[in-house]
């Protein structure tokens, strides 16, 4: 058997030693424990599994958690455009301070993101006095901690990311001499931006949307801080685990229940993602 022969052999073997290991480990640490949440939630039937994902908490909780994610998606589809712009189409001085910002949610906890928007905007906070002081001035009753804007608050907070560091390496990547072509014909900032910025980043800007929904969907440690009253305030996260916690058969089965909400969501983000990473490469 000759050197050549040798090697490719070897390296056949190691291939497939390589897809074992990995299918492996997928099918252990993914497949199975989805399976299974998908096969508990039917325990009790389609009749009870029905009734457990309908129940008035489930639907409270289902319209926060939309409600969060939407905000914060629109939030940060706006944010991630602009700063992405900024540190790729722009010199100046902190650049890279503004850019190391951005990352500070994929680095930081996000119990210590809950408990830190809690003394920022609780009772003991910095600005409860402010906010105290607008409610007796115009009336109001609005409320940061324990209530909505609490829970998009910490939402907006884990996700504001994710758009941003998919666009910036696509702009960096396109280069800015299309743009400075453009404003040497005359073209306006907005036009640029219309015309050769926005199409440049458009498949990456989905892609970002897509990652961002997805973690916003699924926040637990932040919104935990800030969300204390069941059936108002609770995401979905949030009220599976107080069902879970509830300990009785029933409970842990609805809770498996509406476990596969999210898990069905995460499918679809999943194949639209892959969709969007496929239709990107086509493209270039």
């Amino acid at each position: 058997m000759s050197e050549q022969q040798k090697m490719e052999k070897s390296k056949k073997r190691t291939k497939i030693c390589l897809i074992t290991i990995t299918v492996a480990f997928l099918v252990l640490m993914l497949v199975v424990p989805l399976v299974s949440v998908l096969a508990s939630s039917l325990r009790e039937g389609i009749g009870f599994y029905i009734q457990a994902v309908t129940t008035e908490y489930v639907r409270s909780a289902l319209k926060v958690t939309i409600l969060a994610t939407v905000i914060a998606v629109l939030i940060n589809t706006f944010f991630g455009i602009c700063a992405a712009w900024l540190l790729t189409r722009f010199s100046f001085k902190g650049k890279q301070i503004l850019a190391t910002l951005i990352d500070i949610p994929f680095s930081i906890s996000p119990v210590i993101v809950g408990l830190a928007y809690l003394m920022t905007f609780g009772r003991l906070g910095w600005f409860y006095p402010v906010i105290r002081a607008f409610n007796q001035f115009f009336g109001t009753n609005i409320r940061i901690t324990f209530a909505i804007p609490g829970v998009v608050l910490a939402t907006v907070f884990v996700t504001f990311p994710y758009v941003s560091r998919e666009i910036i390496p696509v702009l960096n990547a396109e280069g800015k001499d299309e743009e400075e072509a453009a404003a040497l014909m005359g073209a306006g900032g907005f036009t640029i931006f219309r015309k050769i910025t926005l199409p440049q980043m458009k498949w990456s800007l989905i892609y970002g949307i897509i990652l961002c929904t997805a973690r916003a969907l699924g926040e637990f440690g932040a919104v935990n801080a800030l969300s204390k009253t069941r059936g108002e305030t609770f995401t979905l996260p949030l009220e599976i685990d107080a069902l879970y916690m509830s300990g009785t058969e029933t409970s842990i089965t609805a809770a498996f229940a509406v476990s596969s909400i999210l898990v069905i969501i995460a499918l679809i983000i999943l194949f639209a993602r892959n969709f969007i990473e496929h239709r990107y490469k086509n493209k270039n």
